[in-house]
């Protein structure tokens, strides 16, 4: 298991979709990059942060307006306080080769982080959602590394063919669901949670955000959600941040952000 030492104030923040559907969303997300820039000292990034992610040759040979507009945003980012980037469900295809034109290093997770608020447990959420046997089952499938390397290998609209495909299937399957089975498993996260020797986690992926407090063999322990963001839709915008310094773990709205 990874082991990620930050001290000083760390902020993390997980599905933030962003896609060419998603403007208002990314002009928000980009305020609170501005805003990371100059009140954190490094920014954790948990998964999804992209809508779907079909290779990083996407992104360097001629990447739509939409992503070079995000590629910039984070970059200037990381050129300013250290990024770290987390898979998530939609864009576990982030590479090496990303990474490194943003000037980011990409965590395998689980992460063990170390902070100036004590240890904690760092995933995308995804992996605890153990209830959803068929997510799981494809989950493992995708993640081999002999598939990944087979689809890389097709030509970029093949590829966007696919995720359009495996997006409209995953949203079918979603609706025929019940959110307790799309849910974290408890047994799963006090079993995660002990095998990394720690009392607190923080996640995404759900989109359910809250703190949930449970015990661990008579051992205070805490679940953090992180929200998913959404500026587009109509309706009120969502989405938020936790910010970690020797103060504890503190939560954030992004509607702060809001370009409207």
């Amino acid at each position: 298991m990874n082991t990620l030492a930050l001290s000083g104030t760390v902020w993390l923040a997980s599905d933030i979709h962003l896609g060419a559907h998603g403007p208002r969303t990314a002009r928000a997300f980009f305020r609170f990059l501005e805003a990371a820039r100059q009140q954190a000292d490094a920014l954790i990034l948990c998964g999804d942060l992209f809508d779907a992610w079909i290779g990083d040759d996407y992104a360097l040979r001629q990447p739509p307006a939409w992503l070079l507009a995000a590629l910039q945003a984070l970059g200037g980012t990381a050129a300013v306080v250290p990024l770290y980037l987390m898979h998530g469900n939609r864009d576990f295809l982030m590479g090496p080769a990303l990474a490194h034109r943003l000037g980011a290093r990409l965590l395998a997770a689980p992460v063990r982080l170390q902070t100036d608020a004590g240890l904690l447990l760092l995933a995308h959420g995804d992996e605890y959602c153990v209830d959803d046997s068929a997510y799981q089952r494809l989950r493992r499938i995708v993640r081999q590394p002999w598939l990944q390397r087979l689809f890389l290998g097709l030509p970029l609209a093949w590829r966007r063919a696919i995720a359009r495909r495996a997006r409209l299937h995953s949203q079918r399957a979603q609706r025929a669901k019940t959110l307790q089975i799309m849910d974290v498993n408890e047994q799963a996260v006090v079993e995660a949670l002990q095998a990394a020797g720690c009392t607190t986690l923080v996640h995404g992926h759900t989109h359910r955000p809250a703190v949930h407090t449970f015990q661990i063999h008579g051992t205070p322990a805490q679940r953090y959600v992180l929200p998913d963001w959404e500026h587009d839709q109509p309706g009120s915008p969502r989405g938020g941040w936790i910010s970690i310094d020797r103060r504890g773990l503190a939560r954030h709205d992004s509607r702060e952000f809001d370009p409207a």
